[in-house]
């Protein structure tokens, strides 16, 4: 077996979660970024008996009274009415779910009008939106107890496209605010509501 598969034997004992990874897989990253996976092309076709398939960009959207993001005690984006959105990226993703996504986001209607329908979108309302980088979207906890987060983007490819759902954002005219991607940041928010909605570029849900 080539040294770049062999898997890990411990007393003994196989290791099956290592078994036929490459080991490139299982190097060890800076602990800041020790949650991102490698490139997808680094990424088994199957982990965990689980068979890659195409995902997608994520967003969790909260319709918000206000919202605001802080870094290390100091507030770094904050907006009144509109929408909390946190985007994750998937290691499938490209600037094509970038652009759908903003205009998702943009366009969707979760305020109500008169009748107390939900019949406007945040541009309607003349809203904000505050946008948070959030790799956790990509949280896999069907087996076991820790989350898996090898669908969620590294930086360097999630970076750029957390940055063009900023820009296509402001491109559609609204007023954005974003946090720190990669910061530990805590953020504060009233929901209104509540409104809590999910978001995904290839409409699994």
């Amino acid at each position: 077996m080539p040294s770049s598969t062999r898997p890990t034997v411990t007393d003994g004992r196989l290791n099956k979660k290592t078994a036929g990874v490459p080991a490139r897989s299982r190097r060890d990253y800076p602990a800041e970024h020790a949650h991102f996976p490698l490139n997808a092309a680094d990424t088994p076709a199957r982990l965990n008996g689980v068979r890659r398939t195409k995902h997608q960009m994520r967003a969790v959207v909260q319709r918000v009274r206000e919202a605001s993001v802080a870094v290390n005690g100091a507030t770094i984006g904050a907006i009144d009415q509109g929408l909390l959105v946190f985007v994750g990226v998937d290691v499938d993703d490209d600037e094509q779910d970038a652009v759908q996504m903003a205009g998702k986001i943009a366009g969707l209607r979760c305020f109500q009008d008169e009748a107390g329908k939900f019949n406007l979108s945040v541009q309607e309302v003349g809203g904000g939106v505050l946008v948070i980088s959030q790799f956790t979207l990509h949280g896999d906890c069907r087996k076991g107890r820790r989350p898996s987060f090898t669908r969620a983007a590294r930086p360097e490819q999630a970076i750029p496209l957390y940055e063009t759902v900023i820009r296509e954002l402001r491109a559609h005219g609204l007023v954005v605010a974003e946090g720190s991607f990669g910061a530990y940041m805590e953020v504060r928010l009233i929901n209104d509501g509540p409104v809590t909605l999910l978001l995904d570029t290839k409409k699994v849900f």
